[in-house]
């Protein structure tokens, strides 16, 4: 490390006495082309370092809204106000960099005092935000409208608990004969007591199950007959175009040849694999539930596999945006929830809060917790790693329903 210093210092006075020795145009060049080399460095440094920050700032600032958005429209359900939601479409940012640079010196023998450079960099940023208020169709098909069975399946995919998901996502429990016919409802909602003890106890022999890997969640597949009966071998024409659309030819015991395909049908709980289940087993299931809605999800615990001892068969019927958050402001005052025991048919369970989302009302902000402000009031969520999940999916719902908001025409944008 001493000899690199000394051999730096030396270099540095060998500078000096070769630009000591130049004659006033070949200063003047190399001030030119010291001034450029110092003007790149500086703006090169400038412009990364501003952009990111800036695409950070934003982001984190849109996810706090976000937030804030959520919270805001509990605080209204609470007051009984109607719930209203804003979407930032988009944000475009124009950046401009500004380097200024001044050299001056004189021709000497003063090394020390030939060349003088002095430099100065700004930036400045101008934002547009886009903000779409959802409203009409685009309100109906996205908050009003109850989830579907694909949204459901995504929210269990990322490996959040069922009890959670379906504390936030379900109305209530369809209860069916094995006709398919209406038994009654078991609705989630502590307005109705008994059926709101029976609604936990059930989604928490649903948890059990699942911790224990004993619960599926899949969706039916089964071979889709297009032709049962072909009299002839199908041409290698036919057979090429029947892998390229994923169509299947096979040759029958009496000599005909059948067409068919692998087709999806409906999500399905269950406490057996229907894979286990024959190729025409899957298809009468799907049968049977196909003309359900899709903000239904199939529900069977039957009595010869784990958990059978607390048979349930019918449908979830799946909440909507609007309705998740009415359950949930419900709960902060007018009607909370209550503590309820397991059923003695179900095993340990993990979890088991009074609260499917812990809302805390205060007079002040709370510190290091976003929140939004309220008629005076500051409205936050639990911290506990429940509450935080039962967030994270309502973040989620939320983020699919309104991640798709068309221009209505003009909307709101505000520049800085």
């Amino acid at each position: 490390m001493i000899l690199e210093t000394w051999r730096g210092a030396e270099s540095l006075r060998a500078t000096s006495v070769r630009l000591s020795n130049l004659v006033p145009m070949q200063l003047v060049h190399l001030q030119k082309v010291a001034v450029i080399l110092a003007a790149i460095a500086v703006g090169g440094c400038l412009g990364p370092q501003a952009l990111d920050r800036s695409v950070i700032g934003y982001d984190e600032t849109t996810a706090v809204l976000d937030r804030k958005l959520i919270l805001l429209n509990i605080a209204r359900r609470d007051a009984g106000l109607p719930v209203h939601f804003t979407q930032t479409g988009s944000i475009a940012a124009t950046f401009n960099w500004n380097v200024n640079a001044d050299v001056g010196g004189a021709v000497g023998t003063d090394a020390a005092n030939i060349v003088n450079l002095n430099l100065g960099a700004n930036r400045s940023e101008n934002p547009t935000f886009s903000i779409f208020p959802i409203t009409g169709e685009e309100f109906t098909k996205q908050i009003l409208t109850p989830v579907t069975e694909d949204v459901f399946n995504t929210i269990v995919f990322q490996g959040e608990g069922v009890d959670a998901i379906l504390r936030l996502l379900a109305r209530g429990f369809e209860v069916q004969n094995w006709d398919s016919s209406f038994v009654r409802f078991i609705a989630n909602d502590p307005r109705r007591p008994e059926e709101y003890k029976e609604f936990r106890r059930i989604v928490q022999h649903l948890q059990w199950l699942f911790y224990n890997r004993k619960l599926f969640i899949r969706t039916l597949l089964f071979d889709e007959t297009l032709i049962e009966k072909f009299p002839t071998a199908p041409q290698p024409y036919d057979i090429n175009q029947g892998i390229f659309n994923d169509l299947v030819w096979r040759a029958q015991p009496d000599g005909t040849f059948s067409l068919t395909r692998t087709a999806s049908g409906r999500l399905v709980i269950t406490n057996y694999d229907p894979n286990t289940l024959t190729d025409q087993e899957r298809w009468d299931m799907n049968l049977r539930i196909k003309k359900t809605p899709a903000s239904f999800v199939h529900l069977d615990i039957d009595p010869c596999c784990p958990g059978g001892d607390f048979p349930i068969l019918g449908k979830i019927s799946l909440r909507s945006i609007v309705q998740m958050l009415d359950f949930i402001a419900r709960g902060v005052r007018a009607h909370p929830e209550f503590d309820v025991e397991k059923d003695p048919r179900t095993g340990p369970v993990q979890a088991n809060p009074i609260q499917t989302l812990k809302v805390n009302v205060t007079d002040t902000a709370p510190a290091r917790v976003t929140s939004a402000q309220f008629d005076g009031k500051y409205f936050s969520i639990g911290q506990t790693e429940w509450d935080l999940s039962v967030f994270r999916i309502l973040s989620w719902l939320f983020q699919a329903s309104v991640g798709e908001v068309k221009s209505p025409g003009i909307p709101i944008t505000i520049s800085k």
